[in-house]
């Protein structure tokens, strides 16, 4: 049965195979090419045909650290992205254990509201956040882009804690309770350490959303406030574009989140399947 059974199973497997394969090179072509451009003078970049055996050469990183100060632009992403996604936790975290242990006819209601403002484009609240900041001083600051980057990553901060917090069995906060634990013992030493994995990839997600985030950087900074992405950007010029050097910026902008990602994929994975499968 197992011979006869094996070459009608072996077709699909390679057809499986092969696509698999196909859409992997697929997604990964951009950054294999953007990874070879990196290291080619600006003649061999716009070469025709493209080049793929060729001398390497590192001038363009230090060009790059040397013309925009790549370590001042790399530090601002990272006390935005940190910045904005301790200050959702704190936010997000109390407010998702309210609505999954407290909640009310309203509550399915906040949570779809929280969610709807996803689908409006940011652009769409630019001139108020812009005139806002302008007002309070708020413009190419660390703060505006901190404070905005939270408010843009609440609602999937909120609706992925809310996802982990009703995992918990209601059973051990009944017994917290007839102990004697008040809301914020029950808070901080039930929920807290039982939820240590949604909080993590809560954390993470939103810590790679940051990092990533182009509108609200190219519109509300400029030098002094400025992120990789507004780094990038400036590799954009009336003459055109310099495409070994902005290879070598896009390249040294995403080289720290992609690494960072390799590591903790299976707590990112395990963040956005959070209530597909109950």
């Amino acid at each position: 049965m197992q011979q006869t059974q094996a070459p009608s199973n072996f077709l699909p497997q390679l057809l499986r195979t092969v696509g698999a394969w196909a859409v992997a090179l697929l997604l990964f072509f951009p950054l294999g090419w953007l990874f070879l451009t990196a290291f080619k003078t600006e003649l061999q970049a716009i070469h025709v045909p493209p080049l793929f055996i060729f001398e390497p050469t590192l001038d363009n990183f230090g060009e790059v650290q040397r013309r925009s100060d790549y370590l001042l632009y790399a530090r601002n992403s990272l006390i935005t992205s940190l910045g904005s996604t301790i200050l959702g936790l704190l936010i997000a975290a109390p407010a998702a254990y309210s609505m999954a242990f407290f909640r009310t006819k309203k509550t399915r209601d906040i949570l779809m509201w929280m969610l709807s403002t996803k689908m409006m484009p940011a652009v769409g609240a630019l001139v108020p956040i812009y005139v806002i900041a302008q007002t309070a001083g708020l413009l190419d600051s660390l703060t505006a882009l901190t404070i905005v980057f939270t408010l843009s990553n609440l609602p999937i901060m909120v609706w992925m804690l809310y996802s982990a917090f009703k995992d918990i069995p209601p059973e051990i906060l009944e017994a917290a309770r007839m102990d004697g634990a008040s809301l914020w013992t029950e808070f901080r030493h039930v929920v807290m350490p039982l939820s240590v994995g949604g909080l993590a990839s809560t954390g993470l997600l939103c810590l790679v959303l940051s990092w990533n985030e182009a509108f609200w950087a190219l519109n509300l900074s400029s030098a002094k406030a400025g992120t990789l992405a507004t780094l990038i950007a400036s590799y954009s010029s009336p003459e055109g574009l310099f495409w070994a050097k902005l290879s070598a910026a896009s390249l040294m902008a995403i080289a720290p989140i992609v690494v960072f990602g390799w590591f903790s994929q299976k707590q990112l994975v395990q963040g956005l399947t959070f209530g597909a499968v109950k």
